[in-house]
């Protein structure tokens, strides 16, 4: 039955966010009810309010909800507990990170399309950027088209969660350090990732970090319910037609190489998110962009789906 942690609100806008245990068949159940009904026991431990709260003491409340998780099956046949009503809630950002940490050009064939030239992987390493916590934004949200672009572009990435404070993490222990996973779009606007009025041609902090451009969710799927997420499949769709499709293990540095590498230079925190790189597909490449009006769904196998509709500014 265990399958995901989300974050809600009621739609009619009572009560502010709550967590829900997301089951097998995505089905939420709302954990201050499932505490009520004694998933915890009568005297129970007590379970962070919000997602953001529990990533900081991660193992304890992963450990809580599992055990939450295997008292929802006799509970739902007692008829202690019930799911939210589909038309009862809308979805949050499951948290709001810490920090997030982009990896560039890190699929083959997206650095073909882009035509990046890259040195042999024997002789580089992971390239890093950083994007605000402020992009991010919840599926069924509108990304907002800032009026100064005209090549708005999309890009589904594997989020990657980190769960421990954690410095010089060897790529044999990476996955010790990880909460979870999310779906992540990386949305950017090619045309102010470039710069003519500077010495430095390139500001990756502008063409990514504006309000919105970091569509989040639709929760987070723990560590250990997904088994091997470097087999993950992405998928990213544009007013119904496929526009990327790859696996993860189609990274160049996979996601302990990149956890390896980003704490080799600083202390990773509980709550910090990797965006570990986009495969092939995405607008620049096809010389097609977005516009106001249409939908994106970005999609990670064994995750979900998330979908995001562009508007002007």
């Amino acid at each position: 039955m265990w399958h995901a942690i989300a974050s809600y609100e009621h739609t009619l806008g009572k009560g502010g966010t709550r967590l829900a245990l997301v089951a097998e068949d995505q089905k939420l159940y709302d954990t201050a009810q499932l505490i009520e009904a004694g998933a915890l026991g009568e005297r129970g431990p007590r379970l962070a309010q919000d997602l953001g709260g529990a990533l900081q003491n991660w193992e304890t409340n992963a450990a809580l909800l599992e055990q939450m998780a295997r008292a929802l099956p006799p509970l739902l046949a007692s008829g202690r507990v019930a799911p939210l009503a589909a038309q009862s809630y809308r979805l949050c950002v499951p948290y709001t990170p810490g920090r997030i940490f982009g990896a560039a050009s890190n699929f083959y064939e997206h650095a073909r399309e882009m035509g990046t030239e890259l040195a042999p992987r024997t002789e580089s390493t992971p390239f890093c950027f950083m994007k605000a916590e402020t992009s991010v934004t919840a599926t069924e949200t509108d990304v907002v088209m800032p009026a100064n672009t005209e090549k708005l572009d999309w890009e589904v990435e594997l989020g990657v969660i980190v769960g421990k404070t954690c410095r010089n993490v060897s790529v044999e222990q990476a996955y010790e350090v990880i909460a979870g996973y999310t779906v992540f779009n990386d949305v950017t606007a090619r045309d102010l990732n470039r710069r003519s009025d500077y010495p430095f041609k390139h500001d990756w902090f502008r063409g990514k970090s504006h309000d919105t451009f970091g569509p989040m969710g639709p929760w987070v799927v723990p560590r250990s319910c997904i088994e091997a997420p470097q087999s993950l499949r992405l998928k990213l769709s544009v007013n119904g037609e496929m526009m990327q499709n790859d696996t993860a293990d189609a990274m160049i540095f996979n996601i302990a190489e990149q956890i390896a590498y980003l704490s080799s230079m600083l202390t990773l925190k509980p709550g910090d998110l990797l965006a570990t790189g986009t495969p092939a597909g995405v607008g620049m490449g096809r010389d097609t962009y977005l516009k106001p009006g249409d939908e994106m769904i970005a999609s990670i196998e064994k995750i979900g789906s998330i979908r995001n509709r562009v508007v002007a500014a």
